[in-house]
Parts: structure tokens; C-alpha cells; sequence
């Protein structure tokens, strides 16, 4: 492994990453060097541990970092989440994070939530299911 210190190296690592994340580039047809071909297998990982093996097709919706964080401060506030248009092997991470934020779940962070969203004339639906 090179020197992760090195600015050259971290900004090729960073751009193979991001390629990897990539669900439409195939690693074929991007020119490369260890630090690219590091990052992009390790976005490609990333990626597929979300959203399934890219040889099973490409999802409709996308699982990102942000997707996982509302899911997870969603089941935190005891709020419903939007689940349409994800895949069964999506919907299995998701519920995961969902879980760990009901787990977690604390009723008088959503009723102070509630008070506010009400108080700014914002009404919540209160329907809940996964």
C-alpha cells in the first residue's frame, strides 16, 4: 500500500472511490493506477454492499451514506419511511438502519419534534411501518 499521506496518491485513490460508487463505469474502461484501482474497489464494495451486485442490475433508487443516515434518524424519530422504488436487497440494508434507530428511539425527541413541526404549521403523518 502506498503512502496514504501522499496528497497524489489520496486524490487518485478518492477519484477511483468515487468512479467506484459509479454503478455505469466499468472498470475496463477508465484508465488506472494502484491508488485509482484501490479506491475503486473499494467504492465498488461500498456500492454493491448497499445496493446489490451490479451483475443483478442497477436499482431504480440508489442507497447512499445520506439515504442510510435518514433511514436511520427516521426510525430515531419514530417517523415512517419511504420505501418505494427500492430493491428486496436494499430494503434489507435500510431495515437495518432503521432498526438501529428505533432501537434508540426515544418518544419525547418526536414529541418535542411534533411540537415544533406543528408550531412552524408543519403536519407530520403519523403511519408506521417497514
Amino acid at each position: 500500500m502506498e503512502n496514504i499521506f501522499d496528497p497524489t496518491y489520496r486524490q487518485d485513490y478518492l477519484n477511483g472511490y468515487s468512479n467506484g460508487l459509479n454503478p455505469y463505469i466499468n472498470y475496463d474502461e477508465v484508465k488506472y493506477n494502484d491508488a485509482f484501482h484501490s479506491g475503486f474497489v473499494s467504492g465498488r464494495l461500498d456500492y454493491e454492499n448497499r445496493n446489490g451486485y451490479i451483475i443483478d442490475g442497477i436499482p431504480k433508487r440508489i442507497v447512499t451514506k445520506k439515504v442510510l443516515e435518514d433511514f436511520l434518524l427516521a426510525g430515531l424519530l419514530g417517523l415512517p419511511p419511504d420505501t418505494d422504488g427500492y430493491t428486496n436487497f436494499q430494503l434489507n440494508v435500510l431495515a437495518k438502519w432503521y432498526q438501529s434507530g428505533t432501537e434508540k428511539y426515544d418518544p419525547n425527541q418526536s414529541m418535542y419534534l411534533f411540537a415544533i413541526l406543528e408550531k412552524n404549521g408543519i403536519q407530520v403523518e403519523e403511519t408506521y411501518y417497514i
